[in-house]
């Protein structure tokens, strides 16, 4: 088919219109133009907000099967899988997660983490098959990412999901998505023209990952994997985050970093076991028992 036999099927859609304000911006300063996209920036919190019951409803949703052994399920394509897999990738680091917990799917595959796959967004098909290769069930929760709404890769795994009992919710940037249709708890952040027209990595990109940080941040929370604001269940994997641990574990419990780092040590750097072995004076082997007889909530377990 010609370029020129082509209708634009996202002619209409607000992240593809060109703001004339930004008209002139390869003849400005550099400066200007960074004050130009940084305000376009400040308006993305605001959209945002604007969606928030959405947003809780969706992570209420999801947070509740998972209490029950579902998993999170991104899917994506472009800027958006890009985006989705880089949140999936945080929760084991972050929340002690096991990496098939939450994951994120991007058209194309691996290969389109660092370059475009032609194409691959476009194949309804493939996010179908994405979703079958998983088994994805009544438990799990699928969340489509796509910036226009309309991806055919996302809307084709949300539609197996669908079939398949999930829960869906469908993130994107524009009003009236087909996405949105298609999803039990639609999320439409409508952020408008970008600064580049069409570069849907700017105010768009930034737009979902606030709210991918969201679900996957209150999610977590949700089902006890902080105590506090504090990151009780992360993997101490490099020295940063052993350092992170020792003082957590002092803050919690008053201990000295020494005392602290001892129990973590002895916990296998469970930073969970290692507060429970110094507020009750108990070996790992206690602690864990103590923990898990409380559903491994640190707080019911200190409490308890």
């Amino acid at each position: 088919m010609e370029i020129s036999d082509m209708i634009d099927p996202l002619l209409e859609l607000s992240t593809e219109q060109s703001d004339p304000r930004y008209s002139q911006i390869d003849r400005l300063p550099t400066k200007e133009i960074a004050l130009l996209m940084n305000q376009a920036d400040a308006a993305v919190p605001a959209a945002v907000a604007v969606v928030i019951p959405a947003i809780s409803a969706a992570i209420d949703g999801i947070a509740d099967r998972m209490a029950q052994g579902g998993r999170l399920l991104y899917v994506g394509a472009g800027t958006s899988g890009r985006l989705a897999v880089l949140d999936a990738s945080e929760c084991p680091p972050t929340f002690g997660t096991d990496p098939s917990l939450v994951q994120g799917i991007i058209a194309g595959g691996p290969d389109a983490l660092t370059r475009s796959v032609e194409g691959a967004e476009d194949d309804t098909e493939a996010g179908a098959a994405a979703l079958k290769d998983l088994e994805v069930g009544p438990l799990d929760s699928v969340v489509g990412v796509s910036a226009s709404g309309r991806a055919p890769f996302v809307l084709g795994a949300l539609a197996e999901a669908t079939g398949r009992g999930a829960l869906t919710v469908g993130l994107s940037c524009n009003s009236d998505a087909p996405l949105s249709a298609a999803a039990e708890h639609p999320i439409e952040v409508v952020v408008g023209p970008e600064v580049v027209t069409g570069s849907t990595r700017l105010k768009a990109g930034t737009a979902q990952k606030l709210v991918l940080n969201m679900i996957s941040t209150i999610s977590m929370v949700k089902l006890g994997r902080t105590y506090g604001n504090k990151m009780i269940e992360m993997s101490a994997m490099n020295s940063k985050l052993a350092g992170r641990a020792v003082r957590m574990v002092s803050d919690i419990t008053g201990a000295d970093q020494e005392t602290a780092g001892a129990a973590l040590d002895a916990a296998g750097g469970q930073a969970k076991i290692a507060v429970l072995m110094i507020q009750h004076g108990l070996d790992a082997d206690g602690a864990r028992t103590l923990l898990e007889s409380h559903g491994e909530r640190l707080s019911d377990a200190l409490s308890g």
